[in-house]
């Protein structure tokens, strides 16, 4: 039988956004492409250390624990192949199983996000991800800088996700920037009962719920939708997810208080968000990424 992803959560994931490899990268930066593949080398036996993303992936992967193989996280990376196996030593390293790759020596990899039909891509490179959206994939610019996962929650995946641009279309987000809160209030009222065209990251959301369906009594996910709504526009959102048949586990209609100080009680794996002030903020709290769609984030 052909081997196949399709039945799995598929993650793919650069080099930075799994480990912090920040030194490194300041010399492949400057353009130093023999030095950074030497330094690579020289360190082939010392695991890199885990980075913002880890977390996440740590445990996604646990939905594998039992014997079934239900998430697939593949590393996808402008690195080269040489320092591709520096890479795949520190999963071991670090106790994650990843068994594939592709390592582009500079290239934009983000099209080799059809052939593996994934459902997230995580990476520090913003023109990445900013293709990889264009080509209908979920995807996310991770802030570096953000401070890693709380241990807290050792047996769920923690996921917040902002609402308009991010989970929904920016249908909603445009009469705001364009006309005002008001006019705002009263599209949402008026359109309650009428389903959110979906957003980038409606897929990923539905894959975690396959994904949660699907068991492991050893793990489960916790889902937060995190906006900037307040009554009575919350109502269309709830609606929409309904409409989706899908469930989050918590939501949190902040009417334009900063999300920083709620995220961190929230403690989630990651926090995904299309305006850059808020995933700027929240980095500070829990690790982020920035979701470069919709009318916050012009071409």
């Amino acid at each position: 039988m052909a081997v196949s992803l399709d039945d799995k959560l598929v993650v793919a994931i650069s080099s930075r956004a799994l480990f912090n490899l920040e030194e490194e990268n300041a010399i492949f930066e400057a353009g130093d492409d023999t030095g950074y593949m030497k330094l690579q080398l020289e360190r082939l036996d010392v695991p890199a250390k885990p980075g913002i993303a880890y977390s996440l992936v740590r445990k996604l992967l646990r939905f594998n624990d039992d014997g079934i193989q239900r998430v697939e996280v593949v590393i996808l990376s402008r690195n080269d192949p040489v320092s591709g196996m520096r890479i795949f030593r520190s999963g071991v390293a670090n106790g994650i199983s990843i068994l594939r790759g592709v390592f582009t020596q500079g290239r934009a990899p983000f099209g080799y996000l059809r052939a593996l039909r994934a459902h997230l891509f995580l990476s520090a490179n913003e023109q990445d991800v900013r293709e990889a959206l264009s080509a209908g994939f979920p995807a996310a610019r991770v802030l570096v800088e953000s401070v890693h996962a709380s241990d807290a929650y050792p047996n769920e995946v923690r996921i917040a996700f902002d609402g308009d641009a991010v989970l929904f279309s920016d249908e909603a987000e445009r009469v705001f920037q364009k006309e005002g809160l008001d006019a705002f209030q009263l599209h949402e009222s008026s359109k309650a009962e009428l389903p959110l065209p979906e957003g980038p990251f409606k897929p990923l959301l539905a894959a975690l719920h396959r994904l949660q369906l699907a068991g492991n009594s050893a793990m489960r996910i916790r889902t937060a939708l995190v906006t900037a709504r307040s009554a009575p526009a919350h109502e269309r959102a709830i609606r929409t997810l309904m409409n989706w048949n899908i469930r989050v586990d918590e939501a949190m209609f902040l009417g334009g208080l900063p999300k920083g100080e709620f995220l961190r009680e929230f403690e989630p794996d990651f926090f995904f968000d299309d305006q850059t002030g808020h995933v700027d903020a929240a980095s500070r709290h829990v690790p982020s990424g920035h979701v470069s769609s919709g009318i916050s984030n012009p071409h």
